[in-house]
């Protein structure tokens, strides 16, 4: 019996792509059910489209600037998402405001790591905040992307012990790991049926 065929997935980058490289890591597994088929930046100097052409992965940049307006700029990463036959949509430190639009277009199929325990932090600056606010637990979440910004539906999450002498670079560092480790394994559990986000916006597990 032949093994099901992997789910074509695109990642959205804006820098080194960390968490993308978790995924595409993952993806070389035989088991694993999701291929990483396209990356996508936003910005053509972004380190992570070297990384993914390194493994032979379509990587292209569609910068803002050449585009007179929003609406055109998130047009063609839909068109570039379609053309690549990617199913799945992951986010990974992809730093601009998707419109409704964009999001809605792809309801449901789109998904985001967020280095805090959602709903806890959303936004920037989650460490610092963390740290400020005398957080023994820290850590980081995998989501559904709705319109509201860090708002979608929970897949998964990882907690992160904060010790006294952290600083926010040494916690930010213990949260990367777990992303690396969550990231990959909400996406499987996507791309295997196993996880859905229903109509009612919230998340359902099992087939």
């Amino acid at each position: 019996m032949s093994a099901a065929p992997k789910v074509p997935v695109a990642v959205l980058i804006s820098g080194r792509g960390s968490n993308m490289g978790a995924l595409i890591a993952a993806s070389l597994t035989a088991d694993y059910p999701a291929k990483i088929v396209s990356v996508i930046s936003d910005k053509p100097d972004a380190k992570g489209l070297e990384h993914a052409r390194g493994f032979g992965i379509d990587a292209l940049a569609i910068p803002r600037s050449d585009y007179p307006g929003k609406a055109d700029h998130e047009a063609a990463v839909i068109a570039a998402i379609h053309a690549s036959g990617a199913k799945i949509i992951a986010l990974a430190g992809y730093m601009r405001l998707l419109s409704g639009d964009f999001v809605n277009h792809f309801a449901g199929r789109m998904i985001n790591i967020h280095p805090s325990l959602l709903p806890a932090f959303p936004g920037l600056a989650t460490h610092e905040r963390a740290l400020a606010a005398g957080c023994r637990v820290h850590g980081c979440t995998v989501h559904f992307v709705t319109e509201g910004m860090d708002e979608g539906p929970i897949i998964e999450q990882e907690a992160v012990r904060v010790t006294g002498d952290d600083t926010p670079e040494t916690l930010a560092a213990r949260v990367l790991e777990a992303e690396h480790r969550i990231y990959p394994q909400a996406l499987a559990m996507l791309a295997r049926g196993d996880v859905r986000m229903s109509g009612d916006g919230q998340t359902r597990f099992g087939k």
